[in-house]
């Protein structure tokens, strides 16, 4: 992820924090040393790192939970409103999703019993409260967030684990689709409801409302994308009508294809028919700006460009188009000629049509044998 810096890995797991955590650092020293100086400053960058800690600690319970059911986790990042860890694919079961969501919270309990055992009889349920004040003793503090970080994960609204606990509980009694549309769905009532909290007294829960709301939006995407690619080979969905450029032509050559027609992006494509790179809308412009007119294709376009059989399953392609971040993935007939482009847009096309018939399959289109 761009901005991150790896810190560690766990096994196949690489820990990051992205930059803005490390600011979040920087902005809690300022906030705390102008409330006791510095020695208050440090108490507080301390307190935030352990908490983080713990966070990092939650993250990887979803991955342990994961890894038993053979799913992999190629990366967390600590970001400063919390931990992401980016699961290489759902847990195919309800069951298996159940576990995997819980798992992250159940740390934090185990964590907030150790602190609260440790602590004994010399903490009150009021401590565990004050999480901001100075007097409250650091595990004390340590302990009322791992309880909030539990209360506060469980609400059942994407991205939190409440979230997924929910539609796993869903899945188990309809389709997976329809679990995730209805988790959506609640966990936008949520946010609309937290957001009217937020504008009677606390901005910060109309800035949470926003984020939850997108987030359940997308996680309904996502799914809905999924589903409609189901049981679809690439050939299905890809661009079969498009222009190409030569290695030999220049930008000014990509400026008329524009303007001649409705794509975005334009392969680049030899004379045996084989896909060298892409020139995106976005690359020609800036070459036109920076490098002038007669600049060639070849130096402006983005040549690692993944590229499919047109006969792959078409999810295989879109978590190609994920991965690389690539504008388009090239396809490939069996000598390794371009014959057809996936683009984004096209995708949510195929989506688009998926959801007007109701999740019927349409008709493939037909291929030349």
């Amino acid at each position: 992820m761009p901005w991150s810096l790896t810190i560690g890995r766990f096994g196949e797991t690489a820990i990051r924090i992205h930059v803005t955590f490390l600011l979040f650092l920087v902005w809690i020293w300022a906030a705390y040393y102008r409330m006791g100086g510095a020695g208050a400053a440090w108490d507080g960058v301390i307190f935030v790192a352990l908490l983080f800690l713990c966070v990092l600690l939650h993250e990887l319970g979803h991955v342990l939970a994961a890894r038993h059911y053979g799913v992999k986790t190629p990366d967390i990042t600590l970001w400063p409103f919390g931990g992401i860890a980016n699961l290489e694919r759902i847990p195919e079961k309800p069951s298996e999703e159940l576990v995997v969501a819980l798992a992250g919270p159940a740390v934090n309990v185990v964590i907030a019993l150790v602190l609260l055992a440790i602590l004994g009889g010399s903490v009150n349920v009021g401590d565990l409260a004050k999480i901001e004040d100075p007097a409250t003793s650091l595990l004390a503090k340590l302990a009322g967030a791992n309880i909030f970080l539990v209360v506060f994960n469980l609400i059942p609204a994407f991205p939190m684990d409440g979230g997924r606990v929910l539609r796993a509980v869903l899945a188990m009694n309809m389709g997976f689709a329809r679990a995730t549309a209805l988790a959506a769905s609640i966990g936008q009532g949520l946010a609309i409801a937290l957001g009217l909290l937020g504008i009677f007294g606390n901005p910060m829960l109309i800035v949470i409302a926003v984020f939850v709301f997108l987030a359940a939006s997308g996680e309904a995407g996502q799914v809905q994308l999924k589903e409609a690619s189901r049981g679809h080979l690439v050939q299905d969905a890809m661009i079969t009508h498009f222009e190409t450029l030569g290695p030999q032509s220049t930008v000014d050559d990509a400026a008329e294809a524009l303007i001649r027609s409705t794509q975005k992006e334009f392969p680049v494509v030899d004379g045996g028919g084989r896909l060298r790179g892409v020139l995106t809308r976005d690359a020609m412009i800036r070459a036109l700006k920076d490098q002038g007119p007669q600049t060639p294709v070849i130096e402006v376009m983005q040549a690692d460009v993944p590229t499919v059989d047109a006969r792959a399953k078409l999810d295989t392609a879109l978590k190609l188009i994920t991965e690389a971040q690539a504008p388009a993935v090239g396809v490939l007939d069996g000598a390794g000629r371009l014959v057809g482009l996936l683009t984004p847009e096209n995708v949510g096309e195929l989506m688009m049509i998926h959801v007007a018939l109701g999740g019927r399959p349409h008709a493939p289109r037909p291929t030349s044998a």
